[in-house]
């Protein structure tokens, strides 16, 4: 019998990781076929027990540090500021999935630090297959208009530096949160509690919604049965381009009830950024999720792009704004 190929799954307790763990770990032929390395800030923690019980080693990660420890028994220390230290985190694996979290320190260099790293022990380690949580590069594809969405841009940069390296890679985008929607961007606002999605934006602007826990595992798992399809290329994270003024409308379809005042509406700039600065928000990123949220109208998410040939690699169907909204905690009292 051949032996399992190994993935090692970064953040595999967070949203994009937890999801790709689920996906291989639930399909009976992938699980036969492929062993997942999770790694995780903490293995004692019940989401990283539950990984243990689906079948999954754990590795503990920290920001700057990494210290492994698996169902193999063996304890490993390593630095993301020295790759040389991470070959044994990565050691035996076939694939990688790797995903960074720029809001964790809200520096650009750091994440930058931390993606190179992993790339570089990934080709140290020789990796066959490198897949990487990317964004597009904001500054060019805006011409130098938005220039402050920096956890776009630092991603992007990661992207090239492995394209540079030469591992064999593909790119995964993820798109607009679906979870940033209800009880946060959408919500209910006074006098009158009527549910109100507000963005700094026309209510026409296409937004690219991905159900990230559920759906992000669909499309790495898309990429790793399409290999020779994927590498080099870049799979959109994404089941549809909505409009706002589309999502409001489907949440009305769902809750019919509870939606018949519900609006879209589009928020000056400032009041967008007063909002952002009365939840403890710096004026550094405040500007950052302004300018985000400008790149939806005014260059589009992806500049653009149309999402049929990343759906072309999937074997699962994605979940759409309307069933999301259906289960969403925050409007689970409206049913």
């Amino acid at each position: 019998m051949a032996s399992k190929k190994i993935i090692t799954v970064f953040g595999a307790t967070g949203a994009q990781g937890g999801s790709v763990v689920k996906a291989i770990l639930g399909d009976s032929k992938l699980r036969d076929s492929w062993t997942v390395r999770g790694i995780t800030r903490d293995v004692s923690k019940p989401s990283a027990k539950a990984l243990e019980s689906q079948g999954a080693e754990t590795v503990a990660v920290s920001l700057l540090t990494l210290s492994l420890r698996t169902n193999l028994r063996y304890d490993i220390e390593a630095n993301l500021d020295d790759a040389s230290t991470l070959k044994s985190a990565l050691k035996g694996a076939y694939a990688v999935f790797a995903v960074t979290n720029y809001w964790e320190s809200q520096s650009a260099d750091v994440e930058m630090k931390q993606g190179k790293a992993i790339a570089d022990a990934a080709k140290e380690a020789g990796v066959s297959h490198f897949i990487w949580s990317s964004l597009p590069n904001i500054t060019e594809l805006s011409k130098g208009v938005l220039t402050n969405v920096k956890h776009f841009d630092s991603k992007a940069h990661i992207e090239t530096y492995i394209r540079e390296i030469g591992i064999p890679a593909s790119f995964f985008l993820p798109g607009f949160y679906m979870s940033n929607i209800p009880g946060g961007m959408m919500r209910q606002l006074p006098p009158n509690n009527d549910w109100t999605l507000g963005l700094p934006i026309p209510t026409s602007s296409p937004v690219p919604l991905l159900n990230t826990v559920d759906d992000t595992g669909k499309f790495v798992k898309g990429i790793l049965l399409n290999r020779e399809k994927t590498l080099g290329a870049r799979i959109y994270g994404a089941t549809a381009y909505y409009t706002l003024t589309e999502i409001v409308k489907e949440f009305q379809e769902v809750f019919p009830e509870a939606g018949k005042s519900a609006k879209a509406v589009e928020l000056p700039h400032e009041v967008y950024k007063g909002a952002l600065g009365q939840a403890g928000m710096p004026e550094s990123a405040q500007e950052e999720l302004l300018q985000n949220m400008r790149l939806l109208n005014e260059f589009g998410y992806y500049g653009g792009a149309k999402l049929d040939e990343s759906h072309s690699i999937l074997v699962d169907k994605l979940t759409t704004w309307k069933e999301y909204a259906a289960k969403a905690k925050p409007f689970a009292e409206l049913k």
